[in-house]
Order: C-alpha cells, then sequence, then structure tokens
C-alpha cells in the first residue's frame, strides 16, 4: 500500500496530536450509531417474523385439506392418499367450530372448539410440548364412538319410492295421514264440548297470582331442584364427562383448573345447516384434563381441544369433518408438497393450503414492517455517509497544498486518489466494526433480560430477538459501501486537481 496509507492515517489525526480529529470522530460515531441501530432493527423484526412462525406452527399443521362441503365424510379415503406422498409425515383429521365455554358466572365467547383424534394428533401438532398442566390422555371417553347422523333415516324414508301394491307407505303419506287424524279429533272435540269449557291441557282453577296481578316477581334466581352445576364435584366423573384441553390465558378468564368442569354451548342454536331441520339448543359439559400455554394470546385465550367426536356431536352432520391436516418434513416445502397433494386428489371441490396461506395477512404485514423499518433505519447510514464526504471534502480542500506537492513530486493521480479512499474506507471499516459489536451486545442484553410487552397487544409477553449471522454480514457490507461510495466524490476531486491550483495562493 506504501506511502498512500501513512498519509490517509495522518490525515485522519488532529493537527493537535490527538488520535483523530473532531471531525473524523463525527463522521465514525454516525456510522456506529446507524450500524447498531439497523442491526438491531433488523434482529427485532426477524425475531418477530420467527417467534410467530413457532406459535403457529406450534397448534397448528403445515398443509390443509378442506373442502368445499359441509360433508366430509370420505376424510379417511383422503388421508389414505395423502400420507403416501413425499415430505408428509403425519396425517390427522379435525373438526373446528366457534363456541361458548361457561363456567360458573363466567363466559368466553368466540372460543374455536377443535377436536382431534388424539392418536393421530401427536404426529401432527406440537401441542404436546406446549403442555404446562395435565396430558392429553383423558381427551378421549372409554368406547368413544363418531355419532350417528340423525337425518339419514328420515331422509331414506323420504325418498323411499312408494309402492301401494305392496302396502308400503312413504313419508309424505304417511305425515298426510296424521294430519288428517288430528283434524278429525280437534273438530270431534269442539262439537261434543259445551260452551266455555275448560280446554284439555289448560290451566284449571283459579290463576290469578299471589298478592294479585300488582304483585312483583322476585329478582333472585333461583335454581331449579335436581340441577347440577358442577358435576365435576361428584366421583365417578373421569369415565362419564369428556375431557377438554384449554389454554393458560382462557383457564385464567374462566377460573378454570384442572379437574373442573366448563360448559361448552353451540352458538347456533335451533339451526342446522343441512337437510336435519331445526335442533334443540346443544350444550355439553367437559372436564378439564390438561392447559396449554403457546405464547401467543390469540391461541390461550381462543382455542380449546377435544376429543373429535365430542365435537361432532354439536352438529348433526354424523362421521364428517372440516378437513384433513398434514405435518411436513420441511416447513420450506410445506407449499411445494400442497399443490402435489392438490394435483393428486384432482377434484375442485378440495382446497389444498400450506400454513404461509393460511395465515398469509400476518406474515404478509410482518414482511412489510421488517423491510419499511429497515429501509427508514438505513437512511441513518446515509446521513452517515453525507459526514464522511463532508469531513473528507474538508480534508482535501485544508490539504491542497500538500496535494499540489505531492503532485509536483511525481505523485500519481491514482495514488492520490487511494490516500483519501484508504481515509473513508478506514472510517467505514472501523465503524461499521463498532457499530456491529455494539448492536450484537444490545440484542445480548434484550435476550438475557427480556423487555416485556403486552401480550393482549403484540400477542407475545417478551420483545423477541433472533441473532443471525446473515443480517449482521448484510449491515457491515451495507455500511462499508455506503462509506466507499461517499469517498468516491471528495477522492476523485483531489486525483484531478493541478499542482498549479494547490500553489497558486503560495
Amino acid at each position: 500500500m506504501g506511502y498512500p496509507l501513512q498519509l490517509a492515517l495522518r490525515y485522519m489525526a488532529s493537527k493537535k496530536g490527538a488520535f483523530v480529529s473532531l471531525g473524523t470522530a463525527f463522521a465514525m460515531l454516525g456510522v456506529i450509531l446507524g450500524v447498531a441501530a439497523l442491526s438491531i432493527v433488523m434482529s427485532v423484526t426477524g425475531g418477530f417474523k420467527d417467534q410467530f412462525r413457532e406459535k403457529v406452527l406450534g397448534v397448528n399443521a403445515h398443509v390443509l385439506v378442506l373442502k368445499y362441503s359441509i360433508d366430509f365424510r370420505e376424510y379417511r379415503d383422503v388421508m389414505a392418499k395423502v400420507e403416501k406422498v413425499p415430505g408428509v409425515t403425519g396425517v390427522a383429521p379435525f373438526i373446528i367450530n366457534p363456541m361458548m365455554v361457561t363456567r360458573g358466572d363466567r363466559t368466553a365467547t368466540g372460543v374455536l372448539l377443535k377436536g382431534v383424534d388424539p392418536d393421530l394428533m401427536r404426529k401432527v401438532l406440537d401441542l404436546p410440548k406446549h403442555m404446562v398442566k395435565g396430558s392429553l390422555d383423558g381427551l378421549r371417553r372409554p368406547g368413544a364412538k363418531a355419532p350417528e347422523r340423525a337425518s339419514d333415516a328420515n331422509r331414506e324414508n323420504l325418498f323411499r319410492p312408494l309402492d301401494r301394491d305392496a302396502g308400503t307407505e312413504g313419508f309424505l303419506d304417511v305425515l298426510r295421514r296424521e294430519i288428517d287424524k288430528d283434524d278429525q279429533k280437534a273438530a270431534a272435540l269442539a262439537s261434543a264440548a259445551p260452551e266455555n269449557a275448560p280446554v284439555p291441557g289448560g290451566p284449571v282453577g283459579d290463576v290469578t297470582p299471589q298478592g294479585g296481578f300488582q304483585s312483583q316477581l322476585p329478582t333472585d334466581d333461583v335454581p331449579l331442584p335436581g340441577l347440577d352445576d358442577d358435576p365435576c364435584s361428584k366421583e365417578g366423573v373421569d369415565e362419564r364427562l369428556p375431557g377438554i384441553v384449554i389454554g393458560r390465558s382462557l383457564g385464567v378468564q374462566l377460573g378454570a383448573d384442572i379437574g373442573q368442569c366448563v360448559q361448552v354451548t353451540s352458538p347456533m342454536i335451533g339451526f342446522s345447516f343441512g337437510a336435519s331441520g331445526a335442533r334443540p339448543a346443544i350444550a355439553k359439559q367437559f372436564r378439564v384434563v390438561g392447559m396449554f400455554e403457546a405464547g401467543f394470546d390469540q391461541y390461550d385465550s381462543k382455542l380449546v381441544y377435544t376429543d373429535i367426536f365430542e365435537a361432532q356431536a354439536f352438529y348433526d352432520q354424523g362421521d364428517s369433518v372440516t378437513g384433513v391436516e398434514m405435518k411436513v418434513a420441511t416447513i420450506d416445502d410445506a407449499g411445494t408438497i400442497a399443490r402435489s397433494i392438490d394435483a393428486l386428489l384432482g377434484n375442485s371441490v378440495y382446497h389444498t393450503m400450506d400454513w404461509m396461506e393460511l395465515n398469509r395477512g400476518l406474515f404478509t404485514a410482518l414482511l412489510i414492517q421488517q423491510i419499511a423499518m429497515s429501509v427508514v433505519l438505513a437512511l441513518i447510514l446515509v446521513v452517515a455517509a453525507f459526514t464522511v464526504v463532508a469531513t473528507l471534502i474538508m480534508v482535501v480542500l485544508d490539504k491542497k497544498k500538500e496535494i499540489a506537492l505531492l503532485k509536483a513530486l511525481g505523485a500519481s493521480d491514482a495514488a492520490v486518489l487511494r490516500i483519501f479512499l484508504y481515509q473513508g474506507a478506514i472510517i467505514g471499516i472501523v465503524g461499521t466494526a463498532l457499530g456491529l459489536i455494539l448492536g450484537y451486545a444490545a440484542c445480548r442484553l434484550l435476550l438475557a433480560y427480556g423487555f416485556p410487552l403486552d401480550p393482549k397487544v403484540y400477542f407475545i409477553s417478551h420483545l423477541p430477538v433472533n441473532l443471525r449471522p446473515t443480517e449482521f454480514v448484510i449491515t457491515g457490507c451495507l455500511a462499508v459501501g455506503c462509506c466507499l461510495i461517499a469517498t468516491a466524490f471528495p477522492a476523485l476531486y483531489a486525483a484531478r486537481m493541478r499542482p498549479s491550483e494547490g500553489l497558486r495562493a503560495e
């Protein structure tokens, strides 16, 4: 490198003998702060992305097969096909529906009840790793089986061919005959009963309430005799009630713990989609057998698990599921495997989606946030680059006489160019190195002590930090590149200077 490097180091020093001049120190400080801020932000935004992916995949599968229909009874055939696809390591059915969960006077609405197969679920979900209390062993009751569809017999009778010669009747004939009987009975009662006679089945005697019609109804609810508010308090409930696994946040909200009962109620009270018509309200008691903590408040407070047979009983669809979920060996290959499964099934009634498509909005927002914040904070490096430009311009103007003497003594333009390129490179490299050290130390400090966050706002309890060498390398290369580009203009100006320009004032 020769004398250009020696001159570059000398020009960086102060005239008063300090190691570096004040201008050089400020230029280097700008690079240090810009590199540290950018490295910290990239690590934190990358940590958010990885943390959300870990939480999402902790309680969700990698690939789903759904059906554009509420009747998905052939799921076992679909499972047999997709489990042979290369890369698929586990397959399991599931059913999921919104429910209302109640315990005592506490209620949680908008809770998703997910029915899973306790045996197959372990091959697909990482839920056992997130269990903090209890276990998954009590989800399925002994001898449990899929519920039958009550409307199947009526449907068969309704569409059965009518054969009057054989003496058989269809559903409509039976219905018409029963209506005629009711009409005849009502007409006979009306003709036989005297005027003002009591209506059969109606109230008998004085119907005036105690205290007269001005009396007030009691304000306190009186429980009906025989109504069991807490069936879990009795012995033998382990075999009588189905099990349920809830999140820790939901358990705190309901005041429920292991071994206690919660009531799950379907919000679709009195309605059923399909041919089964109206049905009564469905509410079932479950016994809490486990608690999980995924670290994602949306899951810990809005997701519960039970046996798939118990979840099917809430809707009159028989042995039907919402879809089939799969786990793959490599997460990044989930999209390719999903397309392969879609081509294998070859039916437009099925829809295959991977975890990225299922959570596209969330991860797209995180990616945009990471890019936007990185670009905004990269402007600090641009400001630092302008500081380097200003510092080198001041050095060139201050050293015009020395540059002219070097040119007069035979120094080439390339040698003069290298003097100031070396100076800008030293400022960039030293500032970048110190900035990376400062950023790494700050990230380690955040990991060690954990900056608390409100889980109701950010969905996680602590600020996530992901220390990846790639992001630090990218930040360092960007900073050094900005400094070298900023150095080019004053270095070229010095290299093109003629000796007469520098010595004219002398």
